[in-house]
Parts: C-alpha cells; structure tokens; sequence
C-alpha cells in the first residue's frame, strides 16, 4: 500500500481512536524540525511505514506486518510533516 493511501486509510478508521487513545499529530506524521524524513528517530508512525493500519492501542498502532511504539526510549518527537519548513 502507498504511504498517502495507508494514511487515508488510517484516518477514515482510526482517526477518532488514536485522538481518544492521546496519539498527537506528530508522534502520527512527524518528521524531524530540519532534517525532515532523514531521521528515522523523529519519524512518527505513519512516515515510518507504509503498510496499512491494522489496530490502534495505548502506546502502539499495529501495522501488517510490524508495528510502532510511542514509549520506544530512543525516540524524539518531530514537527508534523504539514509544518516541516526545513529551517533550523
């Protein structure tokens, strides 16, 4: 699945229960505030993969075959991807 079609897709059916579960926009679509996508450690879970959404949980969303956890130590949390200017 495409990434923009996964994440269509993730937000037609899951959209309302990541927003209950406290799942913020950039630990869903961020990036890093400079480097944009070439940091994987600031990526959130939608821009790390491209496979659609299988369940959303408190601190994981599950994708088909993998899946991503917020409470991760290691990562940081980006910019959403709409407000990436590529500026420091």
């Amino acid at each position: 699945m495409r990434s923009n079609t996964a994440a269509l897709a993730f937000l037609d059916r899951f959209a309302d229960d990541a927003g209950a579960l406290g799942w913020t926009t950039a630990q869903l679509f961020g990036v890093h505030p400079e480097l944009g996508v070439l940091r994987s450690d600031y990526r959130g879970a939608l821009v790390l993969s491209g496979e659609a959404v299988t369940a959303v949980e408190p601190n994981r969303i599950v994708f088909e075959r993998t899946h991503y956890r917020r409470d991760m130590p290691g990562i940081s949390e980006g910019v959403p991807i709409g407000a990436f200017t590529g500026e420091g």
